[in-house]
């Protein structure tokens, strides 16, 4: 493809300039809602931050591989807020990865998504970006913990369709709609493996961009479970998703009440006939720092 480029694109093995810039982040914060919008349409860059928590600009499989050169051409051109804005690269595996590497130094985003993450070792060479690692085939899945523990990653997000085919499969899902036992268990897996390093996990996307309702009954969980954040690729999901992770008022109120009565108790108590112990308070503060509010003193 001709015109528009990122100079020194269409040249095989160009090399990857060392990224001089510091301070990626080391604290994932962004969510709960997170947009995910095709490299090759800028127009819809400024949209997606509008109308979500944080965006995703995906120079992967959102563009087709004819379209890749102007896409990385548009996220130099028109850049949005770094604070809020991850780039999904291509694979590490692909030539295409070394040419977004490019584009990024031109750039002023700090935080990259790694598809198809399958070793600590695979990322090596990409500490001056903050990383979420996408695991998304049954070596990443079963690689999670080691990935997780790469002092660069900041969350660990899991994909679904990847995932089966690699297995060889062909749906994540039963006809009902509901994830099949194997993707289930890749979801835990990943979320398991983000917390016992002390990072978020993501959940993936929703494919069925009509079933609003299972956007909010899977976010719903998520936030249940301790996913920091849901992936989405509509604009239409994202309310769903920020109700999910908003607690209600009464689950506040309730939250709050238990937090108030421990600060006078020495331990286990009872609290509306039910036992209050350590990681009960854990659960209310958890619903209360989701909220936004303070812990109560007194």
């Amino acid at each position: 493809m001709s015109g528009g480029g990122v100079p020194g694109d269409s040249m095989p093995g160009a090399s990857v300039p060392e990224v001089s810039r510091t301070g990626a982040a080391t604290r994932f914060t962004l969510g709960p809602a997170l947009l995910f919008c095709p490299a090759d349409r800028p127009d819809r860059y400024p949209l997606a931050l509008e109308r979500a928590d944080a965006v995703i600009i995906d120079l992967e499989d959102a563009v087709a591989p004819l379209n890749r050169t102007a896409a990385r051409a548009a996220l130099i051109e028109h850049p949005q807020d770094p604070e809020r804005t991850i780039v999904r690269v291509n694979a590490v595996s692909t030539p295409d990865h070394a040419l977004d590497l490019v584009a990024l130094a031109k750039t002023d985003y700090r935080m990259i998504m790694v598809p198809k993450a399958e070793s600590a070792a695979s990322l090596a060479g990409l500490g001056t970006f903050a990383i979420v690692a996408l695991c998304e085939s049954a070596t990443g899945i079963l690689a999670a913990a080691e990935i997780a523990a790469v002092d660069a990653v900041v969350a660990l997000m899991w994909g679904a369709e990847d995932l089966i085919a690699s297995l060889g499969g062909t749906s994540s899902r039963r006809p009902d709609g509901s994830y099949r036992e194997v993707a289930l268990h890749a979801r835990s897996q990943v979320l398991l493996a983000a917390g016992a390093h002390g990072k978020p996990a993501i959940d993936t996307v929703h494919l069925d961009i009509d079933d609003l309702a299972g956007v909010a009954t899977e976010a719903t969980d998520a936030a249940a479970s301790g996913f920091g954040a849901t992936a989405c690729i509509h604009p239409s999901q994202v309310e769903p998703i920020r109700r999910a992770y908003r607690p209600t008022e009464a689950e506040i109120a309730e939250a709050t009440d238990i937090l108030r009565a421990a600060s006078t108790q020495p331990g286990v108590f009872t609290f509306n006939a039910r036992m209050i112990d350590a990681p009960v308070l854990r659960h209310a503060e958890a619903v209360v720092r989701r909220a936004g509010r303070t812990f109560p003193t007194e």
